[in-house]
């Protein structure tokens, strides 16, 4: 038997495309969903239920495990404790089916590592002080890659934009409900600053590079191995705002900054990916115009 792949939280923002993209490298019959919602093309899996876990990977011979189920940045603080339920304890439970089975395991990681101490531009290598639960759950994450014994990587996404599914309650969500509100009103209020920066990226970029860091052979990959810094486009709400002009020149925003505000704050500006691109060629393909262009042909077709 072949490559067979389970996918934890296949219904987020990230899971939803994940998925197309494996079952069109590897058979749409290797790639088992699941999430903890069901759906017709989705299994039921929590990822707290570790014997649940452990018996779906041994009875569908898995051999590589995304694991994406996990509580985001502004969803986590409303309720901490189950933030890290969910993203460490359920971690963990993926981490021992996957060594029990002996399955290569991603997991990713996130820009919310970084905290208020990092600098403007985060380096690979840097102090890892986040403001956040999530973000320290994330930190813990990629400290269990380098010590769990399993074949294991991760990315540290940016904020990522698609049409194709909701944002999932993280903090850099603004940059995806701009988008539905710009066609469906003419008008967004932003919960950030005019002048807010942040690092993003296009939903196409980020699938590509998760398929990419996966084919990469283990000694190929350094000790970035458990969450590469990878850059795609980093922009204010008000440069993005601009760029949705060039669509809709009589759209307005008003900025009501909120709690997210902080976790924003915390963020650095933009992401220093020299180590992703000198050890396994990663690119982005998508700057701040391409992908405004992108999400208006996805969503107005």
């Amino acid at each position: 038997m072949g490559t067979r792949i389970l996918v934890t939280g296949a219904l987020g923002q990230i899971g939803t495309e994940l998925v197309e993209a494996l079952a069109e490298k590897y058979g749409l019959g290797n790639v088992i969903a699941t999430d903890v919602r069901e759906s017709d093309n989705c299994r039921s899996l929590d990822v707290m239920d570790a014997e649940g876990i452990l018996s779906l990977v041994e009875g569908e011979e898995i051999t590589e495990i995304y694991h994406l189920a996990a509580l985001l940045s502004a969803t986590g603080e409303k309720n901490p404790e189950l933030c890290w339920k969910v993203n460490v304890d359920g971690l963990e439970n993926v981490i021992a089916a996957a060594k029990q089975h002996d399955c290569r395991l991603f997991a990713p990681s996130s820009i919310a590592v970084f905290g208020p101490d990092c600098p403007s531009i985060a380096p690979q290598v840097t102090p890892l002080n986040p403001a956040t639960v999530y973000g320290k759950t994330k930190v813990v994450g990629e400290q269990l890659a380098m010590t769990s014994d399993v074949d294991m990587r991760g990315l540290r996404y940016p904020g990522l934009i698609s049409y194709k599914a909701p944002a999932g309650g993280g903090t850099t969500d603004y940059a995806v409900e701009i988008f539905h509100a710009a066609l469906a009103e003419g008008h967004y209020t932003c919960f950030v600053r005019e002048d807010t920066q942040l690092p993003m990226m296009y939903m196409d970029d980020a699938i590509r590079a998760t398929l990419e860091i996966m084919d990469v052979p283990a000694e190929k990959l350094g000790n970035a191995r458990g969450g590469y810094n990878i850059a795609g486009c980093s922009f204010t709400a008000g440069e993005l705002v601009a760029s949705i002009q060039r669509h809709l020149p009589d759209f307005t925003c008003s900025y009501v900054p909120d709690i997210r505000q902080k976790y924003a704050d915390s963020w650095p500006d933009d992401i220093d990916d020299d180590v992703a691109r000198s050890e396994w060629g990663w690119a982005p393909k998508y700057d701040l115009d391409a992908m405004v262009d992108a999400m208006f042909t996805g969503l107005r077709s």
